[in-house]
């Protein structure tokens, strides 16, 4: 079992990481929280979530053992996997997950793609109280970039990773970028998921 990998940081998009380690390039995927934690940095180290499957064996990073928790625990929520928890994790930050199954906001977490209501009242139910115990401090990046093709290009790309169709993601960037022209890649991802 790998408990985190550190190394040098190769590729960064808003959904995978690509870390060498020893002449091995690790591909870790990752949510919008990690990759705005991650931007403009050449050495990382990431704690690991190692999902086998009889088809793939899939590694996910996060900045900190805390948001690893929170991704654990969302994933031990019957109906919801690997991915949905990460576009959970790209919707919101750690703290604003933990605020909204606290106060148990269904609405708030039905507006994360592919999360209804009865998933989103199984996930409040499943592990409020697990996550009362589980601090999590704020640590989204912030910085302002202006938008190019390219950096509206990756965010289309992001969200096609992430399940969405190629048509749908472009007009969700495109509204989102004319609604918040200045902001980083991964904010605009964020945004873009929460009008699809």
């Amino acid at each position: 079992m790998i408990d985190y990998i550190q190394g040098t940081l190769v590729e960064l998009s808003p959904t995978e990481a690509v870390i060498e380690l020893g002449g091995i390039g690790y591909s870790v995927n990752i949510s919008l929280q990690t990759y705005s934690a991650l931007s403009g940095v050449k050495e990382t180290k990431l704690y690991i979530y190692e999902a086998i499957r009889e088809d793939a064996h899939l590694l996910y990073g996060f900045e900190n053992k805390t948001d690893r928790k929170l991704f654990l625990l969302l994933l031990s929520v019957s109906g919801v996997g690997a991915n949905t928890a990460r576009i959970i994790m790209s919707s919101m930050t750690s703290s604003e997950i933990k605020s909204v199954i606290l106060a148990g906001d269904v609405k708030a977490l039905k507006s994360v793609k592919g999360i209804g209501a009865k998933t989103a009242e199984r996930i409040i139910v499943d592990i409020k109280d697990k996550l009362d115990k589980l601090e999590i401090a704020d640590t989204l990046g912030v910085g302002a970039v202006s938008k190019s093709s390219e950096d509206m290009d990756e965010a289309v790309q992001a969200l096609v990773m992430l399940g969405f169709g190629a048509q749908q993601a472009k007009k969700a960037v495109e509204k989102a970028s004319e609604q918040s022209p200045n902001i980083p890649v991964g904010q605009l991802v964020k945004l873009a998921l929460k009008m699809i």
